[in-house]
């Protein structure tokens, strides 16, 4: 089951536990919030599309997090006339995650828990088994020199020029 939903001005195909970024909301994180401009839904198969949207059905989500797209640069330049002019941007987005999309009258069955991927640890190696593994590895043969490459001879010099009498 899918929706197209219109958020902050743009329009958006959601899914129930996908991650969208949008422009800036007002809503601090961790906020639940819904959005009522259903556009489209697509229940298996079974279309509804709305004219302009559908009534009372919306899209609930959680904040997950605000934060800055990625720099664009904006550079303008007029040649042979010495002005160039260089600007940066960086957009002000919120990720929501996507709760579930409701159709009318319905209210949300049980809610996604977003998780923050932590650093996996790596399992420590006990000292001894660490130097049982060094002993038992096998030692690298000594490198062989490298054969240097044949040198290439020298451009040869033009004929000089003979004097005009």
């Amino acid at each position: 089951m899918y929706a197209i939903v219109e958020i902050a001005g743009q329009q958006f195909k959601v899914e129930r536990g996908t991650k969208v970024y949008v422009h800036r909301l007002d809503a601090s994180e961790g906020s639940k919030i819904e959005f009522g401009n259903v556009l489209l839904i697509d229940n298996d198969g079974a279309i509804q599309v709305g004219a302009p949207s559908i009534d009372g059905a919306k899209v609930a989500a959680t904040v997950l997090s605000h934060l800055k797209g990625d720099k664009v640069i904006v550079f303008k330049k007029k040649r042979r006339k010495g002005y160039q002019k260089s600007n940066g941007h960086r957009q002000q987005l919120t990720q929501i995650l996507i709760q579930g999309v409701l159709g009318k009258g319905e209210t949300l069955k049980e809610e996604i828990k977003h998780e923050a991927k932590a650093p996996k640890a790596k399992p420590v190696k006990e000292e001894a088994e660490v130097k049982e593994a060094k002993k038992a590895a096998p030692k690298k043969a000594a490198a062989a020199p490298k054969k240097a490459a044949p040198k290439k001879a020298a451009p040869k010099k033009a004929a000089p020029k003979k004097a005009a009498k």
